[in-house]
């Protein structure tokens, strides 16, 4: 469980916004996939937009079973429920964060930044030296905040002719 002060004196905190202080994270469950890929759709809706690019990320937000074997998918729960998701992908010496998501109304309280801290440093624990990340272009300034670099521009998944921003992360490098 994390308590008060963790992150804390890295970034300001927004004026409101209530820290995160029962939050705890454990390893995702099979049976919870479907709960997970709820949770991503969620996520993506909270940024404006519309059903019809929505039904177009289904496949690439869905979360299957088989993705929360061998540990790499995290679950942070607060508030006694499922507040997010982070997992990583790939094997060592270079790898990605999968997805990352967080409930609409757990955004800005700490809760993705304790999930992307805590799958870093369980990406350094196995190996890995380095992640990129294929940011949602209203995730790039969170994830850039934490440290991670711009370094190009990879195609959408889900929606033919979108481009993404390409991020990459280095391990031993300090969260802004």
């Amino acid at each position: 469980m994390y308590g008060h002060g963790y992150g804390s004196g890295r970034r300001p905190r927004r004026r409101g916004v209530k820290p995160r202080q029962d939050l705890e994270l454990r390893p995702g469950r099979p049976d919870e996939a479907a709960a997970l890929t709820a949770l991503a759709l969620r996520s993506k809706a909270h940024w404006g937009y519309d059903e019809a690019f929505l039904a177009a990320c289904v496949d690439e937000l869905t979360v299957r079973e088989g993705d929360t074997e061998g540990g790499r998918t995290a679950v942070a729960e607060g508030d006694g429920r499922v507040l997010g998701f982070a997992t990583l992908s790939g094997e060592p010496p270079e790898g990605a964060l999968g997805m990352m998501f967080v409930e609409p109304d757990a955004i800005g309280r700490g809760v993705g930044r304790i999930l992307f801290e805590h799958t870093m440093a369980q990406a350094g624990r196995l190996g890995f030296e380095a992640l990129t990340i294929d940011a949602d272009p209203n995730a790039e300034p969170f994830y850039t905040a934490m440290g991670a670099v711009r370094i190009g521009a990879t195609p959408s998944g889900s929606v033919p002719g979108r481009e993404l921003p390409l991020l990459r992360i280095v391990f031993g490098a300090q969260p802004g």
